[in-house]
């Protein structure tokens, strides 16, 4: 249904080999994983063998070499087909791109060889239950005791804990010059002591389960800390932009199954003489999804290039707005499709209704869609603040 109009022969080559792989699983695979309360180890190990998962990452550490805007195709597409891997956003997206920027030699050889060929995954935890993702008001805190840190907080809302052999978290130090706390990263392996989790329970429907975190005395060598402690959050955001442009090609690609079980329904539905698509009240608003769909991933794919070519700063602004729009566009399709359906809609059958809650995930996670309206008025508008 879709035909991408500013991607390179390789770029679209890359979307019909995730594809194919993809819908050789599909959204009946992902479902069976969610009702068994399992993993989707297979579809994971499967698409690291053929470097999807490493696709944005360094070379010289086992990875594609490319950037966010190939990783961001390898999520659409595996959402395109029913079946998207969430730690795709977490691990080799957020973790991988800030170690592979700002990690040290030793942590880059630790991390980013597994992280690329899938045997590695990584959490990252920002999200407090007091703070929301503003960094500004985090609680974590982290202080220097002997050559170690010591850390001390909680997070919540933490995706792939469990899974995860360390969680990136995002603590805060006190700045020697001004004693003002400022964001800092550190890798906190599974099970380091004092580091607990307690699920949080759900109504989403997904393989990836949620965490609480308590971090009670965590104490971690000083080679814990990633970069520099003096540029926390120029290292903050390498990640959280990834992350944005991430869930919006997650968006996306949901977007883009719902829709496409709806078109093939209202193509061969016949209640009267002609399938129900003949009508222009079902046929118009799933024409102006796939519309808001195709704008929503123009606006990806340029937050995604601008963040390859190095411009944080304008693929901050570009990431907020892609996120925003494709998550708008998912959640009308996502709707839409429902409604097309009618009651099959709501069945399990066909598999729409679990993408009600899911859609809504994209609008609130990880950044919800008013702080994107105060972003752009704020920061592109240069309207005041009321806060």
């Amino acid at each position: 249904m879709s035909s991408p109009v500013i991607e390179t022969e390789e770029h679209r080559a890359l979307r019909a080999s995730v594809a194919a792989l993809a819908r050789r699983y599909g959204r009946e695979y992902f479902a069976t994983v969610v009702a068994e309360g399992r993993h989707t180890d297979d579809l994971w190990t499967e698409a690291a063998g053929l470097g999807y998962l490493g696709v944005n990452l360094p070379a010289e550490y086992g990875g594609g070499g490319g950037g966010i805007t190939e990783l961001s195709l390898v999520l659409e597409e595996l959402g395109a087909a029913g079946c998207p891997l969430l730690m795709l956003v977490v691990s080799p997206a957020i973790c991988g791109t800030v170690i592979a920027r700002f990690g040290t030699e030793e942590q880059k050889r630790a991390w980013l060889p597994g992280l690329a060929d899938g045997s590695r995954k990584m959490a990252f935890g920002i999200t407090e239950p007091d703070a929301g993702s503003n960094a500004h008001r985090i609680t974590t805190t982290a202080r220097k005791e002997g050559g170690d840190w010591v850390l001390n907080g909680r997070k919540v809302f933490i995706s792939g804990v469990d899974i995860a052999d360390a969680t990136l978290i995002v603590g805060r130090t006190e700045d020697a010059r001004t004693g003002r706390l400022k964001p800092c990263l550190f890798i906190v392996g599974r099970d380091t002591p004092g580091f607990g989790r307690r699920p949080i329970a759900m109504e989403l429907a997904a393989p990836e389960k949620q965490f609480e975190l308590t971090l009670d005395d965590v104490r971690l060598p000083a080679d814990a800390l990633v970069g520099d402690d003096d540029a926390g959050l120029l290292q903050l955001f390498a990640g959280l932009n990834p992350e944005r442009i991430m869930t919006a090609a997650f968006a996306l690609g949901m977007g883009r199954h719902a829709l496409d079980r709806a078109v093939d329904y209202a193509r061969t539905r016949q209640v009267w003489k002609e399938p129900i698509g003949a009508h222009q009240a079902v046929a118009h608003p799933l024409a102006q999804a796939h519309i808001e769909l195709e704008l929503a991933r123009l606006m990806t794919q340029k937050a995604a290039h601008l963040y390859d070519a190095g411009d944080d700063l304008a693929a901050g602004e570009a990431a907020n707005m892609a996120k925003y729009a494709a998550a708008e566009a998912a959640v009308r399709a996502v709707d839409q499709a429902v409604h097309t359906l009618g009651g099959n809609g709501l069945t399990k059958e066909y598999g729409l209704a679990s993408l009600i809650t899911a859609a809504r995930v994209a609008r609130v996670a990880p950044v919800s869609r008013e702080m994107i309206l105060n972003f752009v008025s704020h920061q592109t508008l240069g309207l005041p603040k009321s806060y």
